[in-house]
C-alpha cells in the first residue's frame, strides 16, 4: 500500500494519522493503543457481509481488489477480505502481521474445512503479540493477547485462548502442540494454526464458501457491524435486528426493496443498485 491508499483506508475508518503519536517518518507508531483503536473502528465501520456471494460478484484475494472493495467501494466482506485488507493496512503502518489459518467449530463441535477462516497475529513495537480478527462476525471488539491463557474480558464477552487437544467429535487431532482453540463465553469458536500463511493459501476456502451448497454463506444473507455504543446491527435478508450493548434485542421485517436498500445505505454505508437474493434458493441439492 502506498501513502495515499493508507490515508484513504484510514478515512474509511473515520480517522486521520494525526490522531496518534507519530513514529520517526511521520507514520503513527505501531503501538497496542493504535491497534486497539483501529480494530474497534474497523468493526464499527466495515460490515461483515456475504452480499457478493448473492450478487454474482467474484471474491478475489489480491491486494488491489481487496482495497478497491473495502476502501474504494466502501463495502464489507467475508473474513478473507476483511482480515486480508486489515492486515495490509496494519503492515503499511509498521505492524508485524502474520496471517493464520483456522477451522471454525460448527454443529456438535465439528471442525470446518481447512482454511475455513483467516485471523491475524499482530506484533506491536514493544514486542507484544495480539490476535486481531475483524472478520468473524460477532467476536471480540478488541485484539486478544495472543500468549495469554487465562480469561480475557472484552466488551463482547469473555474470551480464552488455550492449547488445542484432540477433537474426538470430528475425529481430528491437533496438527501440532502449538495449535490453539479460541473460546468465547465458554464456547469454542475456532481452532487456530500458528504456522504463517499467505493470502493465496485461502483462495480455495473462499471459493468453497462462496459456491458450495453446504456453506452457510450460500444459504443465507448477512450484513452486520458493531455499533458505536457496543451493540450490533444485523440485516439478514429482510429481517433487521438491533442488539443493544445490554443484550436487549429489537427486530423488524422490511417489506419493500426500497426499505432494504435504505437500511443497507443508511445503517451500513453500503450502496447497492439491487437487493441481493439468496442464490442457493434456486439450486437443487
Amino acid at each position: 500500500m502506498n501513502s495515499e491508499q493508507v490515508d484513504a483506508y484510514l478515512r474509511r475508518l473515520g480517522v486521520e494519522r494525526s490522531a496518534w503519536p507519530a513514529a520517526p517518518g511521520g507514520a503513527p507508531s505501531a503501538t497496542t493503543g493504535v491497534l486497539r483503536d483501529l480494530h474497534l473502528r474497523h468493526l464499527q465501520t466495515v460490515p461483515f457481509e456475504n452480499l457478493s456471494v448473492h450478487l454474482g460478484e467474484e471474491i478475489v484475494l489480491e491486494e488491489k481488489r481487496l482495497l478497491d472493495k473495502v476502501v474504494g467501494a466502501r463495502r464489507g466482506g467475508l473474513c478473507y477480505e476483511l482480515n486480508g485488507a486489515f492486515g495490509l493496512l496494519l503492515t503499511a503502518l509498521g505492524f508485524d502481521v502474520t496471517l493464520l489459518a483456522a477451522r471454525v467449530y460448527g454443529e456438535e463441535g465439528r471442525l470446518g474445512i481447512p482454511y475455513d477462516h483467516v485471523a491475524l497475529r499482530v506484533r506491536t513495537v514493544d514486542g507484544s503479540d495480539w490476535l486481531a480478527d475483524v472478520g468473524f462476525g460477532a467476536h471480540s471488539h478488541l485484539p486478544l493477547a495472543f500468549g495469554a491463557r487465562g480469561e480475557q474480558e472484552d466488551p463482547a464477552g469473555t474470551f480464552r485462548i488455550v492449547e488445542a487437544g484432540p477433537d474426538e467429535a470430528a475425529g481430528v487431532r491437533a496438527v501440532g502442540a502449538a495449535d490453539l482453540d479460541v473460546f468465547m463465553d465458554g464456547r469454542a469458536e475456532y481452532r487456530l494454526e500458528v504456522r504463517p500463511r499467505g493470502l493465496g493459501d485461502f483462495v480455495v476456502g473462499a471459493w468453497w464458501h462462496s459456491t458450495s451448497p453446504r456453506s452457510h454463506f450460500t444459504r443465507s444473507l448477512v450484513c452486520s457491524r458493531v455499533t458505536e455504543d457496543g451493540g450490533r446491527i444485523t440485516l439478514s435478508g429482510r429481517r433487521f435486528k438491533v442488539t443493544g450493548s445490554d443484550g436487549t434485542r429489537k427486530e423488524r421485517g422490511l417489506e419493500t426493496d426500497e426499505e432494504v436498500l435504505e437500511v443497507y445505505r443508511e445503517r451500513f454505508g453500503v450502496e447497492l443498485d439491487r437487493v441481493p437474493v439468496v442464490r442457493s434458493a434456486d439450486r437443487s441439492g
